[in-house]
């Protein structure tokens, strides 16, 4: 899945996107709801209001007998004034004291001068009831305008219109049925529009995650390469973004992915064949180089066993000759191993005792460096690992003298062998010397990377080859383990981890 971070969370493109489209879905479904719920209101308010109207000329006109001018501008000449037929109208059928069409629970009072005259609730059937002290009260805050307006009654929320002529108020009220049904309106959008949402957020998460399965298959394969070891060996870059279609946007994403990985593996592959041809090299003259030293050190040691006398400078240089060709010996060797591990060559597997090893590099190193403190502390029982006995030795060899060259005369060596955790094995090897510069620190397993003078033993006329710990690091990663330095002024550590 593909997921990028905001805010310091990490959240997934796919949820950003279906939050985005439920978002826009509840705007909208919002903005219909409020549209139509404002519009219905005011239609059925607009339509209330009408028939409160005629309602209360209908009642006013049943108690007088004629209908109010200011209410009817199509009847008599607008002032209030009688019409032609001597403003007299027919009064309601008996009983239906609001006159026809006041819907149930309609309310009618006529009040003279504060005083009630009459008020009656009307009821289905045309009977009525009288109205309770608190609902007058509230009546009697209408005002007279001939304008609707809101009131709340025990009977709940009404519209109420009234009229007055001199000190006679004519007052009808009904119940608010337009907000009723826009509460119910309201409440069935919240249950539609809701449900909608879900079924809406639904769709959107499965067609969503569909439309990104091309994408997600791009991450994919840009992960399965992230994990590849691309700094060395051979490489082969065989994931690649399955039929990516260049129409669409994923699709020309992947296109792009493919083609790049073509150029990777390409350049790749010319840097495995350059890095061949060189540990070929290198390997080969390393080789050829063996045989021209041995005979190198062998006719130096043969001229210096002469029988007659050899001059002194004579004598001194062949010991020269003798002590370069040695450690070119040893340099040439260091290269070929380094050559062969580069390669892949298999290592030998075998059950491999490290304590063993360490006793005899300590007993080694006491005869090599007099000078030196040699301390082991080993456990009682024996570690053992399965690899090449030979080149762990040579790791073992190689941090001893790694101590012994670069420290100082007087120095205390401290190599400890233990298990940290259930199928691993540590060998550290720590010193109290000058330590290791910081600027040194980070290469120090490189090859031909030279110590500081600091932790150079002031006489040794032998200096490092600077391949010593690089062998280490080849040798502990061909048997699968890892090396690591520590290093301060007083305290250095060596430690190499390795599985059983």
């Amino acid at each position: 899945m593909v997921v990028t971070r905001v805010s310091g969370r990490v959240r997934s493109l796919r949820a950003r996107l279906v939050v985005t489209v439920l978002l826009l879905f509840a705007v909208a479904c919002v903005a219909i709801g409020v549209a139509t719920t404002l519009s219905l209101d005011r239609y059925l308010s607009t339509r209330q209001d009408h028939e409160l109207s005629f309602s209360l000329e209908g009642f006013v006109a049943q108690q007088t007998g004629r209908a109010p001018g200011r209410l009817t501008e199509d009847e008599g000449d607008g002032t209030g004034a009688p019409s032609g037929d001597g403003g007299r109208r027919p009064g309601p059928p008996d009983g239906v004291f609001l006159g026809p069409g006041p819907s149930a629970n309609a309310i009618g009072a006529v009040f003279d001068d504060g005083r009630v005259v009459m008020a009656r609730l009307a009821q289905r059937g045309g009977t009525s009831t009288a109205v309770s002290d608190d609902d007058l009260g509230a009546l009697r805050s209408v005002p007279a305008d001939t304008a609707p307006h809101d009131v709340t009654l025990s009977l709940g929320d009404y519209r109420a219109i009234g009229w007055t002529e001199g000190t006679t108020t004519y007052l009808i009220a009904q119940p608010d049925n337009a907000g009723a049904t826009v509460t119910r309106l309201v409440v069935t959008e919240l249950v539609v529009l809701g449900g909608a949402v879900v079924l809406a957020g639904i769709a959107a998460a499965v067609l969503v995650r569909r439309e990104l399965r091309p994408l997600e298959r791009v991450a994919g394969v840009a992960a399965q390469v992230g994990d590849l070891p691309l700094d060395r060996g051979e490489v082969h870059l065989a994931a690649r973004v399955p039929d990516p279609d260049p129409r669409t946007e994923v699709g020309q994403v992947g296109t792009a992915l493919n083609h790049m990985l073509d150029n990777v593996e390409g350049a790749l592959a010319a840097r495995q064949e350059s890095e061949t041809r060189l540990r070929r090299f290198v390997a080969d003259a390393s080789h050829e180089l063996r045989t021209p030293l041995t005979a190198i050190r062998g006719y130096a040691e043969l001229s210096r066993r002469e029988r007659d006398p050899v001059p002194e400078r004579t004598t001194h240089a062949l010991a020269r000759i003798s002590s370069q060709a040695e450690r070119m010996s040893t340099l040439v060797e260091d290269l070929l191993l380094l050559a062969r591990l580069d390669a892949g060559r298999p290592l030998e597997r075998a059950e491999v005792d490290l304590t063993r090893l360490v006793l005899d590099a300590v007993g080694d190193a006491h005869v090599a460096g007099r000078d030196h403190r040699w301390f082991p502390r080993l456990p009682d029982e024996p570690v053992t690992v399965t690899g090449d006995a030979h080149r762990l030795a040579q790791v073992v060899t190689n941090l001893f003298a790694n101590a012994r060259t670069h420290t100082p005369p007087g120095t205390t060596v401290t190599v400890s062998l233990d298990r940290p955790v259930p199928g691993r094995v540590r060998l550290r090897v720590a010193d109290d010397g000058p330590g290791i510069a910081p600027d040194v620190l980070p290469r120090v397993f490189e090859r031909f990377a030279r110590g500081a003078e600091g932790r150079t033993r002031a006489g040794n006329d032998t200096p490092s080859t600077g391949l010593g710990l690089a062998i280490v690091a080849a040798v502990v990663a061909a048997h699968d383990g890892t090396v690591g330095v520590d290093s301060a002024p007083g305290r250095t550590v060596f430690t190499v981890d390795l599985p059983v």
